[in-house]
């Protein structure tokens, strides 16, 4: 470690753990789970319900769980305790192939498992912030989850051509359940709860709001990309292994844009970084709605490097700035409703509506709305 950087060895290797699983098992979700209720015979209007119905849940009670947590300073009991609840509700999914069964399951499995990724943010924030460690080098921790994505997705695409994609199901319950043994030594949160009120009033503020409002209009462009790329790419005609490559390839580019993050921020401002991504975003989704070619797809794919790598470490960094140590888990837990749960399941529920009459021409409208994103952030959030 160098001079300054007060993230211990122990602390460092755990995060870098929880990560490493976490998005590993989105790297079993995102790409396949949509495609596996595809398989089941669900329409395109369900597949966007649940996904929306996730994000909704998400929204709520990620909100409610981070209170508890910054109010009492409970961030990591709960945290342990939900990681145990998720692993043992996804169990149901393993029995589950109908639309209403599907639903119920996803209401309780969403309610304990929305607030993990916010508390992990968190986590990260308060050890890479403490006795004035150095907060940039975030995207060289969190660049664990998308190795460990890449290297599922592109492992799965194979496992799924051979044998079945209802694999998938028995694999995301192993994830979990590592996920849960692993929570058990991470971290204690720093915040003191009697500050917490003072806190929230100061992340109530015209930037806060500027600035979740960039976020879900950029993560609401994404709604046709997580929703429906993987179905858009199979009815091209392309095989598991191929829409799982592609995949891959986005996360190859995120990796090596969230290690050399770090150094990129001593050029430029997170506020820039932001501006950037945003309009990278539009660029990457006008190229989709006209890609056909392989190397249109790949070319498409590793602008992922903008599009999330770097808007998401600016937005991690960005909120903590916003916010203070008694509120940090509010914070990154508002920045992921808005974001990840407001705004995806906007995008989920209009794409999933539109998808079977408009298609990929749903990416055109993505380019818009993530063009909307970056002239909101730059002219209102002066």
């Amino acid at each position: 470690m160098k001079p300054g950087e007060s993230l211990n060895g122990s602390s460092e290797r755990i995060l870098k753990i929880q990560y490493f699983i976490y998005f590993g098992v989105m790297g079993i979700f995102l790409p396949y789970f949509n495609l596996y209720c595809h398989h089941l015979g669900f329409t395109s209007f369900e597949i966007g319900s649940l996904s929306a119905l996730r994000t909704a849940i998400t929204i709520v009670f990620s909100i409610v769980w981070s209170i508890v947590a910054d109010r009492y300073a409970w961030r990591k009991p709960i945290y342990v305790l939900f990681n145990f609840l998720s692993a043992a509700i996804w169990v149901f999914f393993l029995y589950i192939n109908d639309f209403s069964g599907m639903v119920i399951v996803t209401i309780f499995h969403t309610i304990f498992f929305a607030p993990l990724i916010a508390f992990i943010e968190a986590f990260a924030m308060d050890e890479l912030g403490g006795g004035g460690g150095d907060k940039n080098r975030y995207g060289r921790i969190r660049a664990w989850g998308s190795v460990s994505f890449i290297l599922v997705v592109f492992s799965l695409g194979k496992v799924s051509d051979l044998f079945s994609i209802n694999t998938i199901v028995p694999l995301i319950l192993a994830g979990y359940t590592l996920q849960a043994i692993f929570s058990i030594p991470m971290p204690k949160a720093k915040a003191r709860e009697e500050q917490f009120h003072a806190g929230v009033r100061e992340l109530l503020n015209a930037r806060t709001l500027t600035f979740l409002t960039c976020s879900f209009l950029m993560i609401f462009s994404h709604g046709t990309y997580y929703g429906f790329y993987s179905i858009y790419l199979e009815e091209l005609g392309y095989g598991p292994f191929f829409i799982g490559s592609t995949w891959a390839v986005a996360s190859i580019a995120e990796i090596v844009i969230m290690i050399n993050s770090g150094r990129i921020l001593k050029y430029i401002t997170l506020e820039n970084m932001i501006f950037f991504s945003c309009l990278a975003a539009s660029a990457r989704w006008y190229l989709l709605w006209r890609a056909v070619t392989v190397a249109e797809i790949m070319i498409a794919q590793l602008l992922h490097a903008f599009t999330y790598g770097t808007f998401h470490v600016a937005s991690i960094l960005y909120m903590d700035r916003l916010s203070t140590g008694e509120t940090r888990t509010l914070g990154q837990a508002a920045n992921n409703a808005v974001s990840y749960g407001l705004g995806m399941m906007a995008g989920f529920m209009l794409n999933g509506y539109l998808y079977e009459t408009y298609g990929a021409r749903l990416f055109l409208m993505s380019a818009c709305v993530s063009l909307a994103a970056a002239v909101v952030f730059r002219f209102l959030g002066r």
